[in-house]
C-alpha cells in the first residue's frame, strides 16, 4: 500500500477510533487507561533508547537475507545499520507498549517473529526481566548484530533463531508447553501472517496476548487482521492502527475495537 493510502486509512481510523471514555468493556477500559495510555516513565526506556542512537549512527554495513515482504524504503542486499535502525525497528513509542504489556500480563514465555537489530525483544524482555524471551530473525548477519546488543544491554539471556521462520518456528513450538505473548513483526504479507498466527495459535491460553504489527500495512496485511478477528478463538481485538492486540479471554463477549493510540 502506498504512503497515500496509508495516510487516507489512519485519517478514517482516527475518526473512528474509541477514547477510553467511549469504552464499556471493563477489561478493556483498564488495559486502555492502565496500559495503552500509561505515560508514566521507566528507566529500561532511557537504556534502550541509548543504544537506538548509537545503531542510528552506524556506517557499518551488513548484507542482508530478506525472507519476507522486503521494505518499503530500503533496496539492494548491503544495508547499513543505521538506516536498518531508522526503518526496520519500532517507534519507542510502540516499543515502550510491548514493555508495559509483558509487564502487565506477567508474560512468562514471549515470542517475537522479526528481531531486526533487537530493540522490540529488549523492550519486551525489559517489561519482565523474570519472563524466557525468544526471537525469530531470517537474516542471520542482522540476527548476531541483535545478539550484540542484548549483551550489551545485559540481556544476554534473550534466545536468538536466526533461519527461516517455516523451520524455526515449528522447532520453538515443540520445545513450550504456552505462550503468554507473542509480537508477528516479520514476513508481511497475508499467507504466512495466518500461518505463523495458527501455529502460534495452538500454544495460547486464556490470559495469552497476541500483537500484529503493521495490521494496514498493505491490502494483504488488512485482510489478515480481518481473518484473525473473525477467528473463533479471538474475542477481543484493539485495532491500534499500526499494531493489533489479540485476547482469547473464554467468557468474555466477542467485542472488536480501534482504539486512540
Amino acid at each position: 500500500m502506498n504512503s497515500i493510502a496509508v495516510f487516507y486509512q489512519y485519517l478514517r481510523y482516527r475518526m473512528r477510533a474509541f477514547t477510553k471514555h467511549d469504552i464499556h468493556s471493563p477489561f478493556v477500559f483498564d488495559l486502555v487507561t492502565q496500559v495503552i495510555d500509561d505515560k508514566s516513565h521507566r528507566p529500561s526506556y532511557d537504556r534502550i533508547e541509548v543504544l537506538r542512537k548509537s545503531l542510528l549512527k552506524s556506517a557499518d554495513e551488513i548484507e542482508v537475507l530478506d525472507l519476507g515482504a522486503g521494505s518499503g524504503h530500503m533496496k539492494g542486499d548491503k544495508r547499513k545499520v543505521r538506516d536498518i535502525a531508522a526503518h526496520a525497528g519500532k517507534q519507542s513509542k510502540y516499543g515502550r507498549l510491548l514493555f508495559r504489556l509483558s509487564e502487565r500480563f506477567n508474560a512468562a514465555e514471549m515470542l517475537e517473529l522479526g528481531t531486526s537489530l533487537g530493540i522490540s525483544a529488549l523492550y519486551q524482555k525489559a517489561g519482565n526481566r523474570a519472563g524466557h524471551m525468544t526471537s525469530l530473525e531470517g537474516c542471520p548477519n542482522t540476527a548476531a548484530i541483535a545478539a550484540k546488543n542484548f549483551q550489551s544491554m545485559d540481556m544476554a539471556d534473550i534466545r536468538i533463531m536466526p533461519g527461516d521462520f517455516d523451520q524455526t518456528l515449528p522447532l520453538y513450538l515443540q520445545s513450550i508447553q504456552k505462550l503468554d505473548q507473542v509480537f508477528f513483526d516479520g514476513n508481511h504479507r497475508h499467507e504466512p501472517t495466518i500461518r505463523y498466527f495458527r501455529a502460534c495459535l495452538a500454544k495460547a491460553h486464556e490470559g495469552s496476548v497476541f500483537i500484529v504489527d503493521d495490521i494496514h500495512w498493505s491490502p494483504g496485511m488488512e485482510a489478515a487482521w480481518e481473518e484473525i478477528k473473525a477467528m473463533p478463538e479471538v474475542t477481543v481485538t484493539l485495532d491500534l492502527f499500526f499494531m493489533g492486540l489479540v485476547f482469547f479471554r473464554k467468557g468474555q463477549a466477542r467485542e472488536h475495537f480501534e482504539i486512540r493510540f
